[in-house]
């Protein structure tokens, strides 16, 4: 049988779902960063810009390189704002096609658990940027149940099911990324919890929203209608709306960032 995988063919649909709730964290991400304007930036597994644009508009990159294995969710980056200065390249995290030292800071954003080897993606990180440069990454904390999705996924598996995730969830633990960025040898590793709240106009609002999950809209288009129906009642109780019929669900990450020390 095939490995299931998620696969992200729809920026606009990204955007909607998961762009939203990465720019919440984003912003705290930055702020907690507090780089320099001028930088030169690489954003590993940018996906459909959403963090790429964040840089652009927050930081004053001297320049912005954006990378993805996606070819659709990168023909959606170039159509943001940040495309004057971006330039966005298809390609891999574990082989980065740049030039050592060529950043000064490196940025995952809410990508590490989906590297096949997230060693590898992160020592690629340390290659390309400058001694004394930034490697920061966030990650949605599966584990502890900080992913947007999870009370629709914690549903499924109640009913019995799996719900496609990412590779490497267990990664995105704060002590799994802080062994991650000091065995990359990098210095000054530091990592903090992030935690977001988003409002939906009601209950469809968030169920709308939830299918445009890159997996999750054909997980449920392929159930029995009967089970669809229940997961939704299912989830409906455990993220109730409040009395005007607004709704508000959060998500946690986790954040990690080092600097790469001088050259032997």
């Amino acid at each position: 049988m095939a490995e299931r995988q998620i696969q992200f063919n729809d920026g606009a649909s990204y955007e909607q779902m998961m762009g939203k709730w990465s720019r919440l964290a984003g912003d705290i991400v930055l702020d907690w960063l507090a780089p320099e304007p001028g930088l030169r930036w690489v954003d590993i597994g940018c996906g459909n810009g959403a963090s790429t644009q964040m840089i652009y508009d927050r930081c004053s990159p001297s320049a912005l390189k954006g990378i993805d294995p996606s070819a659709a969710q990168l023909e959606f980056a170039r159509t943001r704002p940040s495309a004057k200065l971006a330039q966005f390249e298809l390609g891999n995290a574990m082989a980065l096609p740049f030039s050592t030292a060529e950043f000064d800071a490196a940025i995952m954003a809410l990508v590490i658990f989906f590297v096949p080897v997230p060693a590898r993606g992160v020592a690629e990180m340390v290659r390309v940027v400058r001694p004394g440069g930034l490697v920061a990454a966030y990650a949605w904390d599966f584990p502890g149940g900080g992913f947007p999705l999870e009370p629709v996924q914690a549903e499924m598996r109640a009913m019995g099911m799996t719900p496609l995730v990412a590779p490497h969830p267990e990664i995105s633990r704060i002590d799994a990324l802080t062994a991650l960025w000091t065995q990359a040898g990098l210095r000054d590793v530091v990592t903090r919890e992030i935690v977001v709240r988003r409002d939906f106009a009601d209950f469809e609002d968030y169920w709308r929203t939830c299918l445009l999950g890159a997996a999750l809209g054909a997980e449920v288009a392929g159930m029995a209608p009967d089970d669809a129906v229940l997961l939704k009642e299912r989830v409906r109780q455990r993220v109730p709306a409040r009395s005007d019929g607004r709704l508000t669900a959060s998500a946690k990450a986790n954040a990690v960032r080092g600097t790469r020390p001088p050259l032997a």
